[in-house]
């Protein structure tokens, strides 16, 4: 299972259309997506201090588009390597909707109902 962070706003969005199209898909050519061993990395550089966010579990066979595991932007020091979408996610393709708040010090962490798939 891959994970992509969107806010609630645009999951409901994606809902009307049948599929999540980010922004970036736009203008880098792909959706970001992560692991649960990564997700918090993304989460806290992008997203620090939202509490409208949801983290959508996907199935990449699911997914139409090209799913290819590369470098991050900026590159990782330690090398790891994130999902990245290269087309629309159909909403068939996500197999569970987290809520991804942060928690009481105010760190997006993997939600617990995700933990048994990896640890932050």
């Amino acid at each position: 299972m891959i994970l992509h962070i969107i806010s609630r706003a645009d999951w409901a969005a994606a809902r009307a259309t049948g599929a999540v199209r980010a922004a970036a898909l736009d203008d880098v050519g792909f959706m970001h997506c992560s692991d649960p061993g990564t997700v918090h990395l993304p989460a806290q550089r992008l997203y620090a201090g939202r509490s409208d966010l949801l983290l959508l579990e996907i199935d990449p066979a699911l997914v139409a588009a090209p799913v290819r595991w590369e470098p991050g932007d900026p590159p990782s020091p330690d090398a790891l390597l994130f999902p990245h979408v290269y087309g629309p996610i159909p909403v068939d393709a996500v197999v569970g909707v987290h809520d991804f708040a942060p928690d009481a010090s105010g760190v997006l962490r993997l939600p617990a109902s995700l933990a048994e798939l990896g640890t932050t």
